[in-house]
């Protein structure tokens, strides 16, 4: 089993058809849904961990760009600079993934998880000292 990371845009006229669900059914993937925002009559996006068989995710990756979807792996990683981070814990609570966290209670240090992390950008503002960088690849 493989996972990977994907970001798929709608077009409007797409945006009610039962695309995902025919992803899962069809192709046997499991998925977990990162970051989404859909509203009916305009455009929408939704970032996806896809798990299940290299060849499936292929193919169901395929399926996605024959129904007209535009479908490009996540290609930004967050990146933390630990000498400019100053403990403070202001992003831990604001990361919807929990790839922040807090490992030691007693000393309040902070973690980061990069396999958890969606890219969602939620903790570079809150951070004082600006040790959160975007990373595009």
């Amino acid at each position: 089993m493989v996972s990977r990371k994907i970001v798929i845009n709608f077009k409007k006229d797409l945006i009610s058809k039962p695309i995902v669900y025919k992803l899962i059914k069809n192709f046997d993937l499991e998925f977990n849904i990162l970051k989404a925002s859909i509203t009916p009559d305009s455009e929408g996006i939704m970032v996806l961990e896809l798990t299940g068989d290299k060849a499936k995710i292929d193919a169901g990756i395929k399926y996605l760009k024959d129904e007209g979807l535009k479908v490009d792996p996540l290609s930004k990683d967050i990146k933390v600079d630990w000498n400019k981070c100053v403990q403070c814990s202001a992003c831990v609570s604001i990361c919807p993934s929990g790839a922040l966290y807090v490992k030691d209670r007693a000393a309040m240090e902070v973690a980061f998880d990069a396999e958890k992390c969606i890219a969602c950008e939620l903790c570079v503002n809150p951070c004082p000292p600006r040790a959160f960088e975007v990373h595009y690849r």
